[in-house]
């Protein structure tokens, strides 16, 4: 992959698992988010024993409030229900080839790596926040010698350093840091943009963004920060039952977002200061230095004679201090535009 900052980014629309074990809603999701524009659609590779311990699963930590206490939504269940087998894997992505659109998932355990990387031929692998400091990991996936999009939601500046050194020792070909808050979802004062700028700055990385706001307008703000992916979570129904669906985007959410990514790059431009109107918009626009008043041949002009009014066709106000103390060589009318010969 050649991902690009300051250019279009590369557009990831996040399934994870909110097609809830279903690879007919899972591809009816793939198709959608093709027909919204995104580069991409991601899952999420994991197995009841890849993902969570015992105590976990002995206490559905991760299940909520709402679904704690029900015998029939366990997080074991859960996971097992939401779980994409090898065979899914490969169907999936010989689908999403089938269509056009990228395939990707992120590995939650050396098996899963393998079978993305060495079976399915996945570009790039994308590793969660959540294993940002597992370092044996990082060991395994760097030596795959693919690149590495990695969040930084969890850790901190010296953790996601541990990491980008490790990834870079271990011969991984290129690091992508991607900013995130793993707040589901995130308060507007959490959402913290400028550490785009501030990662890029520390580490030398390219820079992405993997939005867990709920709408579009931290997703699309990202894109002036000249970002080389950004990552959204996705699904059809927010109302389905599930972990990510209420913070996802939505079909109509998506395809804003990514029409958003096609024009609005073009907006960011150059570090180099160009001056796009032609020479006769700007003379039409600027001003010049004319009289203030009447002015005799033979005066000599004063401060309180100029004014500057439009068109910039004459001397530009800048240069007022050059006239000022001349003496006129002709009558000059209220208004008129001085110009050089005039004194």
């Amino acid at each position: 992959m050649n991902f690009k900052e300051y250019e279009k980014p590369y557009i990831i629309a996040e399934i994870g698992a909110n097609h809830n074990g279903d690879m007919e809603l899972a591809k009816k999701m793939i198709d959608k988010a093709k027909e919204c524009g995104a580069d991409c659609v991601k899952f999420q590779s994991w197995s009841k024993d890849t993902i969570f311990s015992k105590k976990v699963y002995d206490e559905n930590y991760f299940l909520g409030d709402d679904y704690r206490n029900r015998t029939d939504y366990t997080l074991e269940s859960i996971v097992d229900k939401y779980h994409i087998g090898i065979e899914q894997h490969k169907k999936l992505k010989q689908y999403c080839d089938s269509i056009g659109i990228g395939f990707n998932s992120t590995p939650f355990s050396r098996d899963e790596v393998d079978l993305l990387v060495d079976d399915i031929k996945v570009p790039f692998v994308k590793v969660a926040s959540m294993d940002l400091n597992n370092i044996p990991f990082l060991e395994y996936i760097a030596n795959k010698k693919v690149p590495v999009v990695i969040s930084t939601g969890l850790c901190g500046i010296s953790e996601v350093a541990d990491a980008v050194k490790t990834l870079n020792e271990h011969g991984c070909p290129e690091v992508i840091l991607l900013h995130c808050v793993s707040i589901y979802p995130p308060e507007d004062n959490q959402v913290n943009l400028n550490n785009i700028d501030m990662l890029r700055q520390t580490f030398g990385c390219k820079i992405g963004y993997s939005d867990h706001t709920l709408g579009i307008i931290a997703p699309i703000m990202s894109l002036a920060k000249g970002i080389c992916i950004l990552e959204k979570h996705f699904t059809l129904d927010k109302n389905m039952e599930g972990w990510d669906h209420k913070i996802s985007a939505d079909p109509e959410e998506l395809k804003i977002i990514c029409k958003a990514s096609k024009t609005g790059y073009k907006m960011l431009g150059s570090f180099v200061k160009n001056t796009n109107e032609n020479q006769e918009r700007r003379e039409a626009f600027q001003r010049s230095i004319v009289a203030a008043r009447p002015i005799k041949k033979g005066d000599i002009i004063t401060e309180t004679d100029l004014d500057y009014k439009r068109p910039g066709s004459g001397i530009p106000p800048k240069y007022y201090k050059f006239i000022v103390g001349k003496e006129a060589k002709r009558d000059l009318g209220y208004d008129e535009i001085i110009k050089m010969e005039d004194f």
